[in-house]
């Protein structure tokens, strides 16, 4: 089942309380139809959604972290944010929660060319990550190399000096020592923890000794006086506490006594989970799973009408086949030069948009700096009282958080030139199609929904233009169309089928991988 909660808000005097009420009434009657059961509902009167300042937003934000719900679902894409840079940033945090905002109402889930400009932005910010992350692990694997702190809690029985070189804690190293002495002896770890609590011994934090503790610390390579740092280890690098032998001691019977961990098969991620729906009564299909008499494990999607039965009759279809072909779909698309030419002049129109939060800002901040204006004349002429006083640092105060707020908006607004984004749209051809977060990110950021019929599929891309009938027909001449009503996985010839007939249907838009010169 899908978990999710509904956001309403209405942001001026000419709504009232109705317009939450019907807000609700058909967010309620979205789930419903789509299988998607509501666990809460965050409600903001008189809040416009060109600021991020709204209480039960920014609860909703902080409570996604909690794992209690996978889609927000909204009347209308504007009532969750009016502005395309808090949209991104928003939508990003719910995306690390695995949660994902849906319209109720429409069938684009916003504008297009935003949808792939968010994209293309999350790589650019990938990007600067990296690069900044580089050049930090270029200083520290400097520091590395002359055996010198990098950071982080120091290991309990060792101190820095001034020159950031690892010491031996005369008060705490003792007890590093008989931590090992102890367990080599035959002592439980619970009894260790016991011993070094009851000595006053605490962790680099502070906080008391736990068996997770004594267990890294007895792995500690640090403690025989092994430096290490990613690439980089230097034997006798740091003082040692430990003895070698005592330690490989202890190494052989944590390894006896190792048990090994239940195996959790994870389950498969339903990358199409909000996005696929059945072309028969139009709700979603969400992700099943069952287990043969083999013990083989089958994953699939399935239509809530029939799972709720609801009067529906479409039959479930093959988790990998549809993925597949969705997949499929998209690396024919990002392969197509004039296709990504039109998307990078979209994208540079949506740029080139006025942020609409500037302009109120600036306002603003012009009447604050007329009002501090008219008091400071005001004083000139003699009138100057406690309330006056207050008055002017309180404008002035407002004057200083506006500059603020505008400089944030000044940044956040990225730069970008037409090559930029040309090159971030190329990079989405390098992403591996066999790699599950390649796969999560291409489905994201180009499927809106799949429809998917009996005998073809309706794609909806998120750019202008990008619904696209599929038909069924060929894939049948392919020998390939029956897999659609079998839970068995394709064949790797009808695979490969599949992939010649979507080749041979690019009329002629498939050319070279490379971005073009210039």
């Amino acid at each position: 089942m899908i978990r999710g909660v509904i956001y309403a808000r209405y942001s001026s005097d000419a709504q009232r309380e109705e317009s939450i009420d019907a807000q609700i009434r058909e967010n309620t009657a979205f789930a419903q139809r789509s299988g998607i059961e509501i666990v809460g509902t965050y409600i903001d009167r008189a809040l416009s959604a060109k600021t991020d300042n709204r209480p039960e937003f920014q609860q909703m934000i902080r409570d996604s972290a909690k794992k209690k719900f996978d889609v927000v679902i909204v009347w209308r894409l504007d009532r969750f944010s009016r502005n395309r840079y808090d949209s991104a940033k928003y939508k990003a945090i719910l995306k690390k929660n695995n949660v994902r905002v849906i319209s109720a109402t429409e069938n684009i889930s916003e504008n297009p060319e935003g949808i792939l400009l968010e994209s293309v932005l999350e790589g650019y910010a990938e990007y600067f990550s990296a690069e900044l992350a580089v050049k930090v692990t270029r200083g520290m694997v400097e520091n590395a190399l002359k055996a010198k702190y990098n950071g982080g809690t120091v290991p309990l029985g060792y101190t820095i000096d001034e020159n950031n070189h690892f010491q031996i804690d005369p008060i705490t190293a003792p007890a590093i020592l008989e931590m090992f002495e102890m367990y080599a002896s035959g002592f439980t770890m619970q009894e260790i923890v016991d011993t070094m609590n009851a000595m006053g011994i605490r962790s680099g934090r502070g906080n008391l000794i736990t068996v997770n503790g004594v267990t890294r610390m007895l792995h500690n390579r640090k403690y025989i006086g092994e430096y290490c740092f990613q690439d980089v280890v230097i034997p006798n690098g740091v003082p040692a506490i430990v003895p070698q032998e005592l330690f490989d001691r202890v190494q052989e019977r944590m390894a006896s006594n190792h048990k090994a961990p239940a195996k959790h098969k994870a389950e498969d991620e339903y990358l199409l989970t909000t996005k696929l729906f059945c072309g028969c009564c139009q709700r979603m299909m969400v992700g099943e799973s069952g287990t043969s008499r083999t013990g083989q494990t089958h994953r699939y999607y399935k239509c809530i009408g029939v799972k709720k039965h609801l009067g529906c009759d479409k039959k479930s279809v093959k988790k990998d086949w549809i993925e597949d072909l969705v997949l499929m779909y998209i690396r024919k698309l990002i392969f197509d030069d004039e296709l990504i030419e039109k998307l990078a002049d979209r994208m540079m129109e949506e740029l080139g948009k006025e942020n609409t939060t500037l302009p109120l800002l600036r306002r603003n901040l012009a009447e604050a700096e007329k009002g501090i204006e008219n008091m400071l004349n005001a004083i000139q002429m003699g009138i100057f009282t406690p309330s006056t006083k207050q008055r002017l640092e309180d404008l002035e105060q407002q004057r200083k958080d506006l500059s603020l707020q505008i400089a944030k908006e000044e940044l956040a607004q990225p730069t970008l030139t037409r090559e930029q984004i040309l090159f971030w749209l190329y990079r989405f051809r390098e992403l591996n199609p066999e790699k599950t977060e390649h796969r999560r990110r291409l489905i994201n950021s180009f499927v809106n929904a799949v429809y998917l019929y009996d005998d073809y599929f309706v794609f909806v891309g998120n750019y202008k233009d990008g619904t696209k009938t599929i038909s069924f027909a060929e894939l049948e001449a392919a020998g390939i169309g029956s897999v659609l009503n079998a839970l068995s996985v394709p064949t790797k010839e009808r695979a490969n089928a599949l992939s010649f007939l979507l080749a041979r249907r690019k009329d002629g838009l498939e050319r070279a991988t490379q971005p073009k010169a210039g």
